[in-house]
């Protein structure tokens, strides 16, 4: 059955994305219908929480990402747990699982990603989970909860999933695995040296890292629980729990066989526009702009999905408006170490300068191109990581005082008058660890 008049904004998606956008529509029209469809049945909350909820149970609306009365007081329509499974872009309606049609004017997908999972032998089995919603932390949570003696997990993965998963499993007293295909764990957000820093920090919690190696099969026992992983140089771990934690991929099935134009995820232009007239696109589905390399590529962490909702949001509502851009950022403390990570965290080519400051256990690295930040690693001391993650987001020449950006007296003291009254003239944006304490909405994880 279709609706007899269209909803004037409708978003697929409940996460940041989704959030930003809802926030900007409303800034800019108060009236308009919106509507934001989901395929969970929460409220809006913080993924990156879920690591929190699992090594600490606690209610969902401690990971509220706004408050419970977020919808009513902005006048959504949310239509939650039920999945949006086609779009019609002539006619302009969304059809939902549950068969009921919804037509719009205009149209966000700010669906996220969804978890890579590999096609192993023994995938399927009792005891396999991907952590990637409430949903997969509540089930591992009650998979703990039913064994009476100590469980051992694999977790398939060393990037951040894995590293996030692995410490809510050792709070809650797991003995934990992790399996990493490449040759050190967080490398795709890391470099060599302060991956090596993050892995050490790994060790006095009993975690053993095998990397180099991949799980070629998962084996269960008669029940069909998952009894072992059996690595591809034949190795045997023996375990009650696996963890798929190898990554994400923007959930592109609704938009498959459409005029929707994709790469590795949707594209879309400055406006956060795809390619088709009235459909917008955000956060870990679509591929933005990021300001340092200058072009379109896939960051799928949380500030940048509320940013580019927020813009979709704006030019939905009819207020022109270019998204800034945003870059890989990261900023984690996992098993005490304190690290960010930001733009390029490897030179490419011998075209970029490094910078480094190294020294009981501080790490401060800058990569930079023409005068200009292309990079960050702070490891130890990260207190500074703001200001410098500025200078890069505005392109400011730190040629002249470039030595400084990595000194263990660095402050926007050590910058020129210019440039540190212009950064006291508006509000920094710093990264924000991950940790238990960290309110919802400064989280700094995808879509």
């Amino acid at each position: 059955m279709i609706t007899n008049n269209k909803i004037k904004y409708l978003i697929i998606g409940n996460s940041a994305g989704a959030i930003g956008a809802a926030e900007a529509i409303r800034e800019a029209d108060m009236a308009g219908t919106l509507t934001i469809v989901s395929d969970e049945p929460y409220p809006a909350y913080s993924r990156p929480l879920i690591s929190d909820y699992l090594a600490h149970p606690y209610p969902i609306d401690r990971m509220l990402y706004r408050k419970p009365d977020f919808y009513e007081k902005n006048n959504i329509q949310a239509i939650l747990g039920y999945k949006a499974l086609k779009i019609d872009s002539a006619a302009r309606t969304v059809t939902l699982a549950s068969g009921r049609e919804l037509a719009w004017q205009k149209l966000l997908l700010a669906t996220g990603g969804a978890p890579i999972v590999p096609a192993t032998e023994g995938i399927n089995l009792k005891g396999v989970f991907t952590f990637n919603r409430l949903d997969d932390a509540s089930a591992i949570d009650e998979a703990i909860n039913h064994h009476r003696r100590k469980v051992k997990a694999v977790v398939i993965g060393g990037g951040l999933i894995g590293v996030s998963v692995t410490e809510a499993l050792v709070k809650r007293g797991v003995d934990v695995v992790i399996v990493e295909m490449k040759d050190r764990i967080l490398n795709t957000i890391l470099d060599e040296e302060a991956s090596a820093l993050e892995a050490k920090a790994l060790l006095p919690a009993g975690i053993n890292i095998i990397t180099g190696h991949t799980a070629a099969r998962i084996s269960g026992n008669l029940p069909g629980e998952v009894s072992s992983v059996t690595l591809d140089d034949g190795r045997i771990i023996h375990c009650e729990m696996v963890i798929v934690a190898i990554g994400v991929r923007p959930r592109l099935d609704l938009v498959a066989g459409s005029s929707i134009k994709t790469n590795r995820g949707i594209v879309v232009d400055r406006c956060m526009e795809t390619s088709v007239d009235g459909i917008y696109a955000c956060g870990d589905v679509a591929e933005s702009y990021d300001f340092v390399i200058g072009e379109n590529r896939l960051t799928p962490i949380w500030p940048n999905a509320y940013e580019g909702g927020h813009a979709a949001g704006l030019n939905m509502a009819g207020q022109s408006t270019a998204y800034k851009g945003g870059t890989a950022m990261n900023a984690l403390k996992y098993f005490g170490v304190n690290i960010v990570s930001a733009g390029l965290v490897v030179p490419p080519d011998s075209s970029y300068e490094t910078l480094l400051n190294r020294h009981d256990g501080i790490y401060r690295k800058v990569i930079i191109k023409n005068g200009k930040l292309a990079g960050l690693v702070f490891a130890g001391d990260i207190e500074k990581s703001g200001i410098v993650y500025n200078l890069m987001k505005d392109g400011t020449d730190v040629d002249d005082f470039k030595k400084a950006l990595v000194a263990d007296d660095f402050g926007l003291a050590s910058l020129p008058e210019a440039v540190w009254r212009s950064k006291l003239a508006k509000p920094a944006v710093a990264p924000v660890l991950i940790t238990a304490a960290e309110k919802p909405e400064e989280a700094p994880i995808g879509d």
